[in-house]
């Protein structure tokens, strides 16, 4: 992504961000939120990894299923989040927590709210399941695209190693500035001026 003088690309990639991560929140809000019509509900899981054990008990295929089921329906969020946020220069780990922290309250805010949707059954494993998705996905997917996008920003602005002579002769009169910084020229002086009766 090369970025315009005026910014134009970091708003479209945040634009674009925003649309996917609310089309997504849409989505899951229908999947998680709507009443089932189903004979009958099992009882509320509340405690952890109890749901994970009996969907390993059901058999492999019905297990990657649900546990899938689990981790993919908020791990878009992984990626949407840090593409609606924009920022390129950011550290890895802040990153991360933010975008697990964010995870992990909807899908607690999805649990609570299926507590009074019909046919819908509230289960801490959901949320541990949602937030681990959110996770991988982030690991996965934003450091790699965030160091491309850094060497596109570098090699849009031009590599800083390679200055011209004229920007080195800059940096060579201006030596108070630190390494790696170009210099942007003298400072202008301007002549005094008497004041008047």
């Amino acid at each position: 992504m090369r970025h315009c003088s005026d910014g134009r690309a970091v708003i479209h990639f945040r634009a674009a961000g925003v649309v996917l991560l609310l089309a997504h929140l849409l989505l899951v809000g229908w999947l998680t939120l709507r009443p089932l019509d189903v004979p009958w509900v099992t009882a509320a899981n509340l405690r952890p990894f109890d749901g994970i054990r009996a969907d390993l008990a059901l058999g492999p295929g019905e297990a990657v299923r649900r546990i899938g089921g689990g981790l993919v329906l908020l791990a878009p969020l992984g990626v949407l989040l840090p593409m609606a946020g924009g920022r390129v220069l950011v550290s890895p780990w802040a990153s991360l927590a933010r975008t697990v922290a964010a995870g992990a309250l909807l899908s607690s805010a999805i649990e609570l709210g299926q507590t009074g949707v019909p046919g819908q059954v509230v289960d801490v494993d959901s949320i541990l399941l949602n937030t681990a998705g959110v996770a991988l996905a982030h690991l996965l997917v934003v450091p790699v695209s965030r160091a491309r996008l850094r060497r596109a920003n570098r090699a849009g602005a031009g590599d800083p190693a390679r200055l011209t002579g004229e920007s080195r002769a800059m940096r060579s009169e201006a030596p108070h500035e630190a390494p790696g910084e170009v210099s942007q020229g003298k400072t202008p002086t301007i002549s005094r001026v008497g004041i008047a009766p």
